[in-house]
């Protein structure tokens, strides 16, 4: 780290001038610095651990798995639950999706996903196969696009995957670069216990077949393999990573001719031996990798404004909750936020500028963040490493829309005691993809997969008068809408006429046209692009609210609840490719 002068204490409970109370040890169990944060070390710790465990765990295990005492994990978990980075579900902690604001400055600071990823998507639509982009990370390689072709047997991976070089197709090719003092931190891994401790994500180490033989291919070892494919441009995994899957990796270059990242074409010995995914896949990959460099020489710079005002947050909720929010854990993860796309290296005065923290507070917590390995530094600037999408970003990565707006609904029912749903366009009709019921002796029975015609509901009329106004007249017309109730309408002028109105207003009430004494209003839900993926709504019996009261009572809950979907939507969207069921 660029040297730094003495740091005074950032606002949290530390005496002045002492060090920071004992943490998690660093990477391979170094000292942590005597100004490191410990409550940012223990924070990091308490995502990791669930992270590591599938995005949920209990509290008693995580108490467990990390070592902290109860009463420092509880408020470690409040702090990260006001954050909106977990949520309680009763004595079980959940990663929630705006934890993706962590990994989606690496991504975005990176500068790869965002050009590249379209060209990944096409190069594994032509191919009919999954394509991987990776960078290196260590001895290891870390995945920061996907793109899953959907089978029975298909890529499992995820975003922010940990794998080991030696196992993977990326891996050679990266090696063959590696210096004499990288070659030394591999060989002392592999020297412990196999090396794959670190790798939670990979099954365990098959015995290397023999040379020409065996699923291993040529049985080469990987110093060897490393060096054939800095000969020949290309490199192949044949099952070293699981048995079944193979994979084509090549290297695409920076402007400046480092590697920037990996492209990897993964199969299944189902449809590919090595040999023939190499002969079928080999010339259109070397097409992509050419597209994806001319891209990265191409690409405009670009300036992003960081958002402000994260440190007087920070202190209005140490004022609101006291003792159980850890100002200083807080202060810490922000620091990761000041980094962006065309921010990809900061200088200390920068990053305490663009979070609102004092400068000694943010130097203290790149301090902790540099001994823990997700922050680097060169020539007096900062960057992010691959290592921060270790934080929740392999779990999360797999987020469906029925995931993000489950909780959210479950607090809509809460407060206004009648059902709440979710539902996409599915061809004329909508579908029922969330739902969170009321306790009512007398209430609306509604199962997922439900289809209703969505001309006679609120959520299909939100979606159809999202359409342009000749799709919504074809699919009107198509659907040759049918009185269901004596209050159905089913006129198609009228039909338009209340669409366009829904247009207008962005909401939608329908009253006992579905059924009698049902009554419903829906607003919708809208991806970063302001298209209509979705709607909620809010279901009751005609005796619970007047029309008014609808309008009233329901109606403002229900928009709200479509603001903080939609705000965890774009988090998570960001990168990837949400899934609306």
């Amino acid at each position: 780290m660029p040297a730094l002068h003495p740091a005074s204490p950032p606002g949290q409970p530390d005496p002045p001038g002492q060090p920071a109370p004992p943490g998690p040890p660093g990477p391979a169990g170094l000292t942590p610095p005597a100004e490191a944060v410990g409550p940012l070390m223990r924070g990091i710790a308490v995502l990791r651990a669930i992270s590591d465990a599938g995005g949920r765990i209990s509290l008693s295990d995580l108490v467990r798995g990390t070592g902290l005492a109860r009463s420092t994990t509880d408020r470690v978990v409040a702090t990260l639950a006001r954050m909106d980075y977990l949520r309680l579900d009763q004595y079980t902690a959940v990663l929630a999706p705006r934890l993706m604001e962590l990994g989606n400055a690496y991504l975005a600071a990176l500068g790869l996903p965002g050009p590249l990823g379209p060209l990944a998507e096409h190069l594994a639509e032509e191919l009919d196969e999954s394509v991987s982009l990776a960078v290196p990370d260590g001895d290891g390689i870390r995945f920061v696009h996907q793109t899953t072709r959907r089978r029975a047997m298909s890529l499992t991976f995820r975003i922010g995957d940990l794998l080991p070089v030696e196992r993977t197709a990326p891996g050679p090719l990266f090696a063959a670069e590696w210096s004499a003092e990288q070659w030394a931190h591999w060989h002392e891994r592999r020297a412990t216990n196999d090396g794959n401790d670190a790798f939670s994500s990979v099954l365990p180490s098959a015995p290397q077949a023999p040379a020409h033989g065996g699923r291993h291919g040529d049985g080469l070892a990987f110093e060897e393999r490393a060096a054939q494919a800095g000969r020949r441009g290309w490199a192949e995994d044949d099952q070293r990573i699981e048995p079944g899957l193979i994979a084509l990796g090549l290297l695409v270059r920076a402007p400046d001719g480092r590697p920037a990242c990996a492209l990897s074409v993964v199969s299944h010995t189902s449809r590919h031996s090595a040999v023939s995914l190499r002969r079928s896949v080999l010339p259109r990959a070397r097409e992509t990798v050419g597209a994806m460099e001319r891209t990265l020489r191409q690409a405009a710079p670009v300036l992003s404004v960081p958002a402000a005002g994260l440190a007087d947050w920070t202190n209005a909720s140490k004022q609101e909750l006291g003792a159980e929010f850890v100002e200083s854990l807080a202060r810490g993860l922000t620091v990761l936020t000041a980094f962006d796309e065309g921010r990809a290296e900061l200088p200390l005065t920068a990053i305490a500028s663009a979070t609102g923290l004092a400068r000694a507070t943010a130097r203290r917590a790149l301090i902790t963040l540099a001994h823990l390995g997700y922050v680097t530094s060169a020539g007096g600037t900062f960057r992010l490493t691959p290592r921060v999408l270790a934080l929740g970003y392999p779990p999360l990565s797999r987020t469906t829309l029925p995931d993000i707006v489950a909780p959210h609904l479950a607090s809509l029912v809460q407060r206004l005691h009648d059902s709440a749903s979710l539902a996409v366009l599915d061809g004329d009709d909508i579908r029922y993809t969330a739902r969170v019921a009321t306790s009512r002796v007398m209430s609306v029975n509604i199962t997922l997969g439900t289809r209703f015609p969505a001309y006679a509901t609120s959520m299909g009329r939100v979606l159809l008068a999202d359409l342009p106004a000749a799709d919504r007249a074809a699919r009107l017309a198509r659907a040759q809408p049918q009185a269901l109730t004596p209050h159905t309408i089913t006129r198609p002028v009228d039909l338009a006429a209340v669409l366009a109105s829904v247009e207008r207003s962005g909401y939608a009430l329908v009253d006992e046209e579905l059924e009698e004494g049902l009554r419903s209003v829906a607003v919708p839900v809208r991806d970063r692009d302001g298209r209509a993926v979705a709607a909620v709504n809010v279901a009751m019996h005609t005796s619970r609210r007047t029309l008014d009261e609808c309008l009233t009572e329901a109606l403002p809950a229900l928009r709200t609840t479509a603001e903080r979907i939609e705000a965890d939507l774009h988090i998570a969207e960001r990168f990837l490719r949400i899934p609306t069921i």
